[in-house]
Order: C-alpha cells, then sequence, then structure tokens
C-alpha cells in the first residue's frame, strides 16, 4: 500500500469512539489528545465517549462538544459498540477507537486517513507505555525486546485502531466480549479480505497501570511482555 490508490474514497468524517469505565482522572486527557490530533485533519470529526457503568463521576469530566452514551455492562466490548450503533455508516466515513487511559499522538487521524487514501480498510496501531514507574528497572528494556513496533507488526491494541465504516458493517461490528474485543475483530476483518495498515506510523502512548478495566487488557498483558526481566 504505498502507491496511491485512486480508487478508495477520501475520508470526509470520523468518528472517534472512547470506552470509559470509572477514568475520571485520565479521560480528559484522552478526549484533549483526540481533539488536537482532529485539529491535524480537514475532515469532520466526532467523539464519542461512552460511559460504561460509572460511579466515580467520569460523567463530569466529559468535556462540551463531546457526545456520550451512557451503558450499564461492565463490557468494553458492549461499549465500543455502542459508541458506533447508530452512527453514519459511508465509504467516505472513518470509525476509530482508543482508550480512556490512553493518549494518541497528533498524526494519528492524519495517519489513517493516509492509510485509506493508500488502499487501506482498516488500521492496526502500535502503543508505547507512558511511564515505567513502579516497574523493575528492566522492564522498559525488556518491554522494547519483546514488543515489534515497525511497519508490519501484527499487534492489535483497542487504544489504537480504525476502519472505514463500511468495512466495520460488513464485518459485524463489535462483539460484546469483556476482552480480546480487538482481537477478534481485526481477526473478522482479515478474514474477510479486508486491506488492513499494520502501522507503526502514530504510536498511541497508553497506561502502564498493572490493575485495568478489563481481564484480558494491556494491564493483564504487560507482565507477560516484561517476562524477560525476570530470567
Amino acid at each position: 500500500m504505498n502507491e496511491l490508490d485512486t480508487t478508495s474514497p477520501t475520508i470526509n468524517r470520523f468518528v472517534v469512539v472512547i470506552p470509559a469505565h470509572d477514568e475520571v482522572d485520565t479521560l480528559p486527557g484522552a478526549v484533549a489528545s483526540v481533539a488536537a490530533a482532529a485539529a491535524e485533519v480537514t475532515a469532520d470529526v466526532e467523539i464519542v465517549v461512552v460511559l460504561d457503568a460509572c460511579t466515580d463521576g467520569t460523567d463530569a469530566a466529559v468535556p462540551p462538544g463531546v457526545a456520550t452514551v451512557v451503558i450499564d455492562s461492565h463490557n468494553v466490548g458492549c461499549a465500543r459498540l455502542a459508541g458506533f450503533a447508530g452512527r453514519s455508516v459511508g465509504v467516505d466515513i472513518w470509525f476509530a477507537t482508543t482508550d480512556a487511559d490512553s493518549r494518541v499522538p497528533r498524526n494519528w487521524l492524519s495517519a489513517q486517513s493516509m492509510a485509506a487514501a493508500t488502499g487501506a480498510d482498516a488500521f492496526v496501531g502500535t502503543i508505547t507505555p507512558d511511564d515505567w514507574s513502579g516497574w523493575p528497572a528492566d522492564a522498559a528494556s525488556s518491554f522494547a525486546e519483546t514488543y515489534t513496533n515497525h511497519d508490519g507488526h501484527r499487534h492489535v491494541h483497542g487504544a489504537n485502531l480504525g476502519f472505514r465504516s463500511t468495512a466495520y458493517l460488513a464485518a459485524g461490528g463489535f462483539a460484546p466480549l469483556v476482552e480480546h474485543e480487538d482481537v477478534d475483530l481485526v481477526a473478522r476483518l482479515a478474514a474477510g479480505g479486508v486491506a488492513i495498515a499494520w502501522s507503526a506510523q502514530a504510536p498511541v502512548s497508553t497506561s502502564t497501570r498493572r490493575t485495568g478495566r478489563t481481564p484480558g487488557g494491556f494491564a493483564g498483558a504487560l507482565p507477560h511482555l516484561t517476562e524477560p526481566m525476570a530470567r
């Protein structure tokens, strides 16, 4: 996908979904980072925060002008699914999603738009841990040794995903899974022959907290990704 495919429709609208379960402290930064990325593209950008069973006042942390969906599922798959439900679908509309404890780079949406322009109908990006405080001294180097952070990687993170809305709909959208909803959707996209950009051009900074909001999320994966430090 290095040569421009002029048959690929231009992206004129983005819908960005951020699921949140008790993320009062981290959500404002996540939304601000998406807003900064939105300023780098000419397309319209709608940000949707899905408040899932929040009890800590996360709803009050949603900035003005940001759409909200309220559910009570304790389920990240349901949250991402609810965020995109009912949104307009078309070949010029791109759906993207990240997490409430993450920060997307300024080129996040422009990188996805470029991938779409060069023939991709899905964008699967990488992450960078935000802070190794509280972890063993060699955790960062062990992670770097085990994590492939270049184009062509095969990591899947809900914090850094995007897809043409028509491809998302054809694949059936997010399944109501409490974990690995991102891996499940990407697998279905790939099985359907969707052109996927496995890109490291816009890595998302994500939390290294030890206790995450889903059992199989990045917090749960980190100890395994840093296992060489325990040898």
